[in-house]
């Protein structure tokens, strides 16, 4: 079989491993494991690319262990039982799962009482959370790592071994080919790999440049899964760049989100943003947002990226409130936990005590609008800033007045 060139140069032995400095390496938690011969569950989790397969694959050779490769999706629950019997004539197994987090009831079942026996030693590998989405009962009998995000300059490092491997006979290609290369693959090394293995078979004399690589490939690639960590991590550095007036850091992961042409997401978290993090400080950019959400939907990819571009720009530099949504949420607790009141006497429909407030100078009066039990509770704390300077200056007019009356009373 012609195994991609990925494969061919998976490391046999941690002391290959690319990245993970944090793991691997001198006095490293999974190093020292290995040298102390000392093998327990674990869970490997990261974006895809970063060496989840390679780490696993290195440690039962690094120990020499009997182990079998099997992934949660694909291999039935036979297949496990297959693994478990072995286990029981070689007095115990390693398995190797891909994508535990898809790990369905029946299986889990099966493997629970014997990685709690110690039967099997468990090493599965997700690019899910697992505190979010591995069952509870698993997750407490592995020790979990997190693999780091590969550099680039750990990409290229990796480029360049391959290229003076025996598999890319007579290859020729220059730093900066290496380097487009890295920036291309999204700190991915998997496709890193397979991009200058396609590169190479695709010319006649061996030599890959840049206009090779970017007639196989010329947009970099986003780990921004629409159903995974990722995606919504990248949905989560826009929302904190604009929250935290970073206009830079804004646009960035705005582009991230455009170039996966994931339209839909960018509108919901600019219109949650508009009223979370901007509101009352600037009221003005949640109709303006609705207009360039509408003009993006009308002109299309590519042209949406400039409504969109100048509204984000606004939103990262508007003034920032968030007392709107912080007070109706605090309203909303006091319902939760049972904390009403009656509605007072005077504002009931039959009320003939209900005073008009446009009968009164500045269409303003006094009166208790709030239940008795919760009458001078304060749930609205303004900022002094943009739009909302002015309203708090109202608010605190209109506080002034009231508590001139309750004296009087």
């Amino acid at each position: 079989m012609n195994k991609p060139l990925a494969q061919k140069l998976a490391p046999t032995s941690l002391k290959d491993i690319i990245g993970q400095s944090h793991l691997v390496g001198k006095d490293k938690i999974l190093t020292n494991i290995v040298k102390n011969k000392k093998l327990f569950s674990m869970i490997l989790y990261g974006k895809p690319g970063i060496g989840k397969t390679s780490i696993s694959q290195a440690i039962v050779n690094d120990l020499k262990v009997r182990y079998r490769f099997l992934n949660a999706t694909v291999n039935s629950k036979k297949d496990i039982d297959t693994v478990i019997e072995e286990a029981k004539m070689y007095d115990g197994i390693v398995l190797i799962m891909d994508e535990i987090h898809r790990l369905h009831k029946d299986k889990q079942d099966v493997l629970l009482p014997v990685i709690e026996s110690g039967l099997i030693t468990l090493i599965g590998m997700t690019t899910s959370n697992p505190y979010h989405s591995i069952n509870p009962a698993i997750r407490s009998r592995c020790q979990l790592f997190e693999l780091k995000e590969l550099e680039t300059s750990d990409i290229v490092k990796a480029l360049k071994k391959a290229v003076k491997t025996e598999y890319l006979k007579g290859i020729k290609i220059d730093q900066k080919s290496i380097d487009l290369i890295a920036n291309l693959s999204g700190n991915d090394l998997r496709f890193a790999y397979n991009l200058l293995e396609i590169a190479y078979y695709s010319t006649s004399d061996q030599v890959v440049n840049n206009n090779i690589i970017k007639k196989i490939n010329s947009k970099p690639v986003f780990f921004s899964d629409k159903n995974g960590d990722g995606h919504y991590e990248v949905l989560s550095g826009l929302q904190k760049s604009i929250r935290g007036s970073d206009v830079n850091a804004s646009l960035h992961y705005l582009a991230r989100l455009v170039a996966s042409e994931d339209l839909d997401s960018i509108y919901r978290r600019l219109s949650v943003i508009a009223y979370e993090d901007i509101g009352l400080a600037n009221p003005s950019i949640g109709p303006k947002l609705e207009a360039a959400i509408n003009a993006s939907e009308r002109v299309g990819l590519p042209e949406a990226r400039i409504p969109l571009g100048t509204i984000v720009c606004e939103m990262a530099l508007s003034p920032k409130s968030n007392t709107a949504h912080l007070a109706f949420d605090e309203a909303l607790s006091d319902i939760e936990t049972g904390n009403c009141g009656t509605v007072p006497n005077h504002i009931k429909p039959d009320s003939t005590d209900y005073k008009y407030p446009h009968n009164y100078k500045g269409a303003f009066v006094v009166q208790q609008y709030l239940p008795n039990q919760l009458k001078n509770k304060k749930y609205y704390h303004p900022k002094d800033i943009g739009y909302e300077t002015r309203l708090k200056q109202i608010y605190e007019k209109l506080e002034i007045l009231k508590n001139k009356n309750n004296k009087k009373d």
